[in-house]
């Protein structure tokens, strides 16, 4: 019976890695070509709705709430994700086997800390909804420094998730238990990472049945009591709304991912994993273009903010150009006209202005 290989191999490329474990990451160059077309748009997209969210809620004093802070968290989330596919969409296919270990570190260490971000975002916000929705309240009492030190907490532990297969967690020195999906990354590891989101998954949509519930409880007492308009702007059922929709979408892309590593960390030999990882690309990256659009379908004030922002981008723009336009020197035949001599219309003007 063969002995393992337990030699380490940091040294080799990405395509000896491949080789090994048996993930053909060959891609058809017109799917390379329509993969890196479409995703290059969405990610532009992502940038720049992302970036408005953020500006969006340093610049409205509406906003200076704990949950738009960290739904500007999650938009700085997204907007890391647009980053690391835009780095992503430019390494894959034949270019993945030419990096190098440190390379695909890189590359696969922006995606997980992204994802890592916008889930333990949702999570975060989830208990602050479910604190406000408790007291009833549209807005919890999580003081400022609270909510930072629940930002710099997300972002601590996603930094760490995404740095674990480069601390160790690894199969560089076990080639037998390396993934197809991610050739470098134990197959365990791919099983506690799909796993361990899935579980958060769960748990937030527990908590936010258990949000659904207690509303709906609530407003059937209220409502004899108190008129339609009057109830429904006091309660928090809108902001609810809104963050279903955005965790809705959120598992709607990454449940397929998920499950998909599931069964590459199993060895699920005829589930041909490598032929979906490039679609699955695709849902990865939709969820992050459709996360903003869900802020300014469902929020009015956001979408405000949005046409007030772009309006003082353009009018901005429009000031920098006049502002070039006048302090252009004049051409030289603008010169020629402005040197002409004076007409004897002119000349006989002066001369009775003189005159008198």
């Amino acid at each position: 019976m063969a002995q393992p290989n337990h030699s380490c191999h940091y040294n080799e490329s990405m395509s000896f890695f491949y080789n090994k474990s048996g993930g053909d990451d060959k891609w058809d160059s017109a799917q390379l070509i329509l993969v890196q077309v479409v995703g290059s748009l969405f990610c532009c997209f992502i940038l720049v709705s992302n970036a408005m969210v953020i500006a969006a809620v340093v610049t409205n004093k509406r906003f200076h709430y704990p949950f738009y802070y960290l739904l500007a968290n999650l938009a700085a989330s997204d907007f890391l994700a647009g980053i690391a596919y835009v780095y992503l969409m430019f390494n894959t296919g034949p270019v993945s086997r030419k990096l190098t270990v440190r390379g695909y570190f890189i590359r696969q260490g922006l995606l997980d800390i992204s994802l890592s971000a916008s889930l333990a975002n949702l999570l975060v916000i989830a208990l602050e909804r479910y604190i406000s929705v408790m007291n009833w309240k549209v807005h919890s009492n999580l003081t400022k420094r609270r909510v930072t030190l629940l930002i710099v907490l997300v972002w601590a532990i996603s930094i760490f998730m995404g740095a674990v297969p480069s601390l160790g967690w690894n199969c560089i020195c076990n080639l037998s238990k390396c993934s197809q999906l991610a050739p470098i990354f134990s197959r365990s590891y791919l099983i506690f990472w799909s796993v361990s989101n899935l579980v958060v998954f769960l748990v937030m949509v527990v908590i936010y049945m258990r949000i659904y519930a207690y509303v709906k409880k609530k407003t059937s007492v209220l409502m004899p009591h108190t008129s339609g308009s009057i109830n429904r702007k006091r309660t928090p059922i809108k902001l609810i709304k809104t963050v279903m929709v955005v965790l809705g979408a959120f598992v709607f892309c990454w449940t397929p991912g998920l499950v998909v590593l599931l069964l590459d960390g199993l060895n699920c030999q005829s589930c041909q994993v490598m032929k979906l990882k490039r679609w699955l690309l695709l849902l990865a990256v939709l969820n992050s273009v459709m996360n903003p659009c869900i802020y300014s379908y469902k929020d009015e004030e956001m979408w405000m903010t949005f046409k007030n922002l772009m309006r003082c981008i353009g009018n901005g723009t429009r000031r920098q150009r006049s502002t070039k336009a006048n302090s252009r020197p004049l051409s030289s035949g603008q010169d020629t006209v402005n040197s002409q001599p004076p007409s004897e219309e002119m000349k006989s003007d002066d001369q009775g202005i003189l005159k008198t």
